[in-house]
């Protein structure tokens, strides 16, 4: 009778463990493929469309091809003082360049300087923010990454939950570079006072414009652009 009862327990517990294996493996493989939708999203490819997402947080370069990611890749990016351009970019260039810049280069058309995706000389770096602002892999990575994209290519590069600001308002002065600085000079042209490029560097003309902004707002005069000008701007952080 005890030995009866002991298989019924050994079989309970038996059928319990299993359940909950299969359950916690059900719930992270249901993660997973949520991940891996949303990341898609940020894309919108078409289903044989291949497009980039790069993680800056993460450290992580994603491949897709549709709604499903062929490959991943840990990479370096830009150090705080030079920091990798968040946004929306394409690919214009493909190369050989070597030195410094590894086996590959796949260039970006970000429009205040000169970015893009590449090997390196330095393969300890990877995983790191140390790089100017271009994003490195390791070689063998670039190498397999340039057979598997063309030009145009389309390239989304996030750095925080807040999009163009990345993990928040940063304080721009003249000089600074960015797609902060583009959300900056497209409202200061929405509400008429920049009549220069959206390209994403703090010039004179956007200096002048904050200037007559400031000065019929009867606001101190100032270059400097701080979270609380932001939002007098009406510019807000969207998570």
């Amino acid at each position: 009778m005890k030995k009866g009862i002991m298989i019924v327990i050994v079989i309970f517990i038996l059928v319990i463990t299993f359940y909950s294996i299969y359950s916690s493996s059900a719930e992270a493989n249901e993660k997973l493929l949520y991940q891996e939708w949303e990341r898609s999203q940020m894309l919108n490819l078409k289903e044989d469309e291949v497009g980039i997402l790069i993680e800056l947080n993460e450290k992580t370069l994603y491949v897709l091809k549709g709604n499903k990611v062929l490959k991943t890749y840990t990479i370096a990016s830009g150090k705080s003082e030079t920091p990798s351009p968040i946004g929306e970019w394409t690919i214009i260039e493909k190369a050989s360049w070597g030195g410094g810049f590894g086996a590959r280069w796949l260039g970006l058309n970000v429009p205040w300087g000169r970015y893009g995706i590449h090997g390196t000389n330095k393969p300890g770096s990877i995983g790191w923010n140390v790089s100017h602002g271009c994003i490195r892999m390791r070689n063998e990575d670039v190498k397999e990454l340039f057979d598997l994209v063309t030009l145009n290519t389309r390239v989304v590069i996030r750095g925080g939950p807040y999009g163009a600001f990345g993990n928040g308002f940063r304080t721009l002065v003249p000089g600074d570079r960015g797609q902060d600085v583009m959300v900056v000079q497209r409202k200061l042209k929405e509400l008429g006072y920049y009549q220069g490029n959206i390209d994403g560097i703090y010039g004179i003309g956007m200096e002048y414009a904050l200037n007559q902004w400031q000065k019929e707002k009867n606001l101190p005069i100032s270059n400097k652009i701080t979270t609380d000008l932001y939002k007098k701007l009406g510019i807000q952080l969207f998570d």
